[in-house]
C-alpha cells in the first residue's frame, strides 16, 4: 500500500491541502496514521474518496447528503434504492433551483426594460424594487 503526504494526495485529487483538512474536520475522511516525524500519511483509497466528494459537489449533493453517500457506499445493508431515492431528491431540488432562478431572470429583464437612459437613481425602478419589494415592479411585458 502506498503511503502519500498530503500535498501529494491533494495535486492527485485536484483539491487544496486546506480541502483534504476540512474533509478531515467534517469527519469526511478519517484522520490519516503520522509518520514518526508527524506527517500525515494517506492511503490510495483517501484520494479516491476525495475524488468521489468532489464528484458528488459537482452534482450538487451538499457534505451532508455527501456523508450520507459514503455511508450506503460502506453499508453492507444499502442497496442502490437509497442512493436511487437521493438522487431522485437532489433532481427535485435542481428543478426547484431552477425555476426560482428563471423567474429571478423574469423580473430582472422586466426590471432593465423599464430602467430607462437618463433617469435618475431616485427615480430608478431596479433601486426602487430592491428598496420596496415586489410591489415596486414593474407591470410584466405581454407578448402580442
Amino acid at each position: 500500500m502506498a503511503a502519500h503526504r498530503i500535498g501529494s494526495v491533494a495535486r492527485e485529487a485536484g483539491v487544496s491541502i486546506e480541502t483534504i483538512r476540512f474533509y478531515e474536520r467534517e469527519g469526511l475522511i478519517g484522520e490519516p496514521p503520522r509518520t514518526p516525524s508527524g506527517y500525515r500519511q494517506y492511503s490510495e483509497e483517501v484520494i479516491e474518496r476525495i475524488r468521489f466528494i468532489q464528484r458528488a459537489k459537482e452534482l450538487g449533493f451538499s457534505l451532508a447528503e455527501i456523508r450520507d453517500l459514503l455511508e450506503l457506499r460502506v453499508r453492507s445493508d444499502s442497496e442502490c434504492e437509497d442512493v436511487r431515492r437521493r438522487a431522485e431528491a437532489k433532481v427535485h431540488d435542481i428543478e426547484a433551483k431552477m425555476r426560482d432562478l428563471d423567474s429571478m431572470r423574469r423580473v430582472l429583464s422586466d426590471l432593465t426594460r423599464a430602467c430607462a437612459t437618463g433617469m435618475h437613481t431616485g427615480e430608478c425602478p431596479i433601486l426602487e424594487c430592491l428598496s420596496r419589494g415586489r410591489d415596486a415592479l414593474p407591470p410584466p411585458e405581454t407578448e402580442t
